[in-house]
């Protein structure tokens, strides 16, 4: 966390406070989908409103069950979009230039589903709860 926080506070543009936006970080995804092991992983961590844009992203790889090496890179985003003409929307790829494989809108990622999904479920239940409860204050 440390070394991500030097990053952000050297980053041209990077956040006004840099604790607060590590605080929600307890880990990080790798964002490329599925790649060969000898491809580094890489995590984006913050997008600078500078001219171009510059993007701060967690690059690691790992070599046997307890090393891993990493490094953090400002790097340019990837020009690719995704153009549908017959809905009229684009879709600009997630990743930085050069990024090995496909392109962030090719990218389906199980785990970040899942998450989604049970955030989404725990979103529910909570508003039923609280619609249960508000129902209950109105019976005598």
């Amino acid at each position: 966390m440390g070394e991500a926080l030097v990053a952000l506070v050297g980053m041209t543009g990077g956040p006004d406070d840099p604790d607060e936006h590590l605080a929600d970080k307890h880990y990080l995804l790798c964002e490329l989908g599925e790649h060969s092991d000898d491809t580094e992983h890489a995590a984006h961590l913050w997008t600078a409103e500078t001219e171009p844009p510059r993007n701060l992203w967690f690059l690691w790889t790992e070599s046997g069950p307890h090393r891993i090496h990493h490094r953090f890179a400002t790097l340019t985003m990837c020009p690719a979009i995704l153009r549908n003409m017959e809905e009229g929307f684009k879709k600009w790829c997630g990743l930085f230039e050069g990024h090995p494989h496909v392109h962030s809108f090719h990218v389906t990622d199980p785990l970040r589903e899942a998450l989604a999904e049970r955030a989404r479920s725990e979103a529910q239940r909570l508003i039923s709860e609280e619609d249960a409860a508000e129902g209950d204050e109105g019976e005598p």
